[in-house]
């Protein structure tokens, strides 16, 4: 090109100016499609995205916790493009919120943020950890664009808990509090409207109270009519997997975990997931996902949310590939 430009002067070639202007625009637009190119190759390179969703009491970005699982991901799958999910404008807020900030209205945030982000576009694997997995479950229910693959819920109270045993911070004010808050009046609207924990109180002795002024897991778990959106939605899901604490200590009861629960009427006894009125009339579509083998049910060995590598890899990782 340059020496055709050369020897167009030699010609004594007039448009010098406007053959320079072309030179620059055909430059420019060769630099554009490399940007474009190398865009598309970032963004396609074969592997999908990761969300991550944090538990009571963590933050997004706490390097023991979620910062160290987005590390080991990213280590174990080059190039991923990892997410762990923040509610708020910095850590302190996102842990907070954690405690105070009314569900549905995370679940709606992190909605939008999922919408916004231009490397989720073609789908992504969520995982959540703790409440973090119901709250991610939400999402799926509510929010099919853009579509989440896989969910993996990693001791998840998916029907909700009836005590609260042990929270992070054991000698902390804050959980002092929610006990008393959760005793005093787990469904009053103040309660309720400002307490995470609340929203996912599942009381069997006072069903119709829970059903009437749940404000989160009463409505996505399709205990006052069923949404067939929903529904829908949920069945989207390539693989629904959810994993048990054999010795948890903070999740109560841990059949919560497998979306099992306490038999209504009585604070004893068990029943499954496949056992519940939820299964067996398949108001969230759990039932024909199990049957299109969709659902995975992991046990392991341990407390609430450990697990060594080794066997994150060897059961979980397979799922995020």
């Amino acid at each position: 090109m340059q020496q055709q430009v050369a020897q167009q002067k030699q010609e004594g070639f007039t448009s010098g100016s406007r053959m320079t202007a072309a030179i620059q625009c055909f430059l420019l637009a060769g630099a554009v499609l490399v940007a474009a190119g190398s865009q598309i190759h970032d963004s396609n390179n074969g592997t999908i995205p990761v969300v991550l969703w944090h538990g009571m009491g963590d933050s997004c970005c706490n390097p023991l916790s979620m910062g160290a699982m987005k590390k080991m991901i990213e280590e174990e799958i080059s190039g991923v493009y990892v997410l762990s999910l923040m509610i708020g404008k910095n850590v302190i807020q996102d842990t907070e919120n954690g405690f105070f900030m009314d569900v549905n209205e995370q679940v709606s945030e992190v909605c939008s943020q999922l919408a916004q982000d231009p490397k989720l576009k073609g789908g992504y694997n969520a995982m959540g950890f703790s409440q973090g997995a119901q709250f991610l479950r939400a999402v799926a229910q509510r929010c099919p664009s853009p579509p989440m693959k896989t969910l993996l819920s990693i001791g998840g109270q998916h029907q909700g808990v009836y005590g609260l045993p042990r929270c992070p911070g054991e000698s902390s004010h804050i959980c002092d509090m929610i006990r008393k808050a959760l005793n005093s009046g787990a469904y009053s609207d103040l309660v309720q409207k400002h307490l995470v924990q609340a929203q996912y109180w599942h009381d069997p002795l006072n069903d119709d109270l829970y059903k009437k002024h749940s404000l989160f897991l009463a409505d996505i778990n399709q205990e006052r009519g069923v949404n067939e959106t929903y529904k829908k939605n949920l069945q989207l899901l390539e693989k629904f997997v959810m994993v048990k604490f054999l010795q948890d200590t903070v999740v109560d009861p841990v059949d919560s975990e497998w979306f099992g629960f306490l038999k209504t009427g009585q604070a004893k006894e068990t029943e499954t997931l496949q056992e519940s009125v939820l299964y067996k009339e398949d108001r969230l579509g759990l039932a024909a996902m199990d049957k299109a083998k969709k659902l995975v049910f992991l046990a392991t060995e341990g407390d609430h949310l450990q697990f060594t590598r080794e066997w994150f890899n060897a059961n979980l990782l397979p799922y995020l590939r």
